[in-house]
């Protein structure tokens, strides 16, 4: 079993917490998520998950259970007869404690 990196162990320069958070993802999926206490980011293909949890439990000043992460490669897409791709992205689904939220509508 892996040992979980506390917030301690991790160190993030301050300027880096605002890089993690790219923008959060405001989807019908993602709303789903918000009733059982988790909000989804867009974060960079680098960013590691002890990373963002340090990010968003600053930033945001909530407790952060779980952090998930999912690459989504970029699909192939036609653009006037010319093949193109779109470019690859990351998104975190970030669980938050019982009784935290964040209000993605507002800015930081």
């Amino acid at each position: 079993m892996t040992q979980r990196l506390s917030a301690k162990d991790v160190r993030v320069g301050e300027g880096r917490k605002f890089d993690l958070i790219l923008a959060p993802v405001i989807t019908e999926k993602s709303t789903q998520g918000s009733e059982h206490n988790q909000v989804t980011f867009r974060v960079p293909m680098k960013a590691t998950k002890p990373e963002i949890r340090v990010a968003v439990e600053t930033l945001f000043k909530v407790k952060v259970l779980a952090v998930n992460t999912l690459r989504q490669k970029g699909k192939t897409k036609r653009f006037r007869g010319q093949l193109g791709k779109r470019a690859d992205t990351k998104k975190a689904i970030v669980t938050l404690a019982e009784g935290e939220s964040i209000d993605v509508t507002s800015g930081l």
